[in-house]
């Protein structure tokens, strides 16, 4: 089963440009942060700033939140990846001839929806700030 990261990542860059701010914004440094290729950054940072989360222009490497971070939520930024795909996906391929083959897709459409639902209750109610705030308070907790 293979698993998207952008939504990590775009968490990830975003955290990064709240917390160092003016520091070395380019996609390469942020790429280096996370792990990806610099032309990761870069599309996932179109995506953002397409959605209004994102201040960017083209050739200057200081990018920056288009919105203070306590207004920034996970949903938010969830909403602004392209094709942002559901959480949870049903087989489509079950025996149609089978009493839970042949019923089971409808049922779990419903359960899964349900909890799409839900989830996107609670992203709506993390903020970046929270995030960063989170991510602070562990590395402060390393250092002492």
């Amino acid at each position: 089963m293979r698993y998207s990261h952008q939504l990590s990542d775009a968490v990830h860059i975003l955290t990064y440009l709240a917390i160092y701010p003016d520091g070395d914004l380019s996609s390469q440094r942020i790429a280096g942060s996370i792990n990806a290729n610099p032309s990761l950054v870069r599309r996932l940072m179109a995506l953002l700033s397409k959605a209004g989360l994102l201040n960017s222009r083209a050739g200057v490497s200081q990018p920056s939140l288009a919105q203070p971070a306590d207004q920034i939520t996970l949903l938010m930024i969830y909403q602004a990846l392209e094709d942002a795909p559901p959480l949870l996906h049903v087989d489509p391929k079950t025996n149609p001839d089978c009493v839970v083959g042949g019923n089971i897709q409808e049922t779990l459409n419903q359960v899964y929806a349900d909890v799409q639902t839900a989830a996107e209750q609670q992203m709506a109610q993390v903020t970046l700030a929270a995030i960063m705030g989170d991510i602070l308070e562990r590395q402060a907790a390393k250092t002492e």
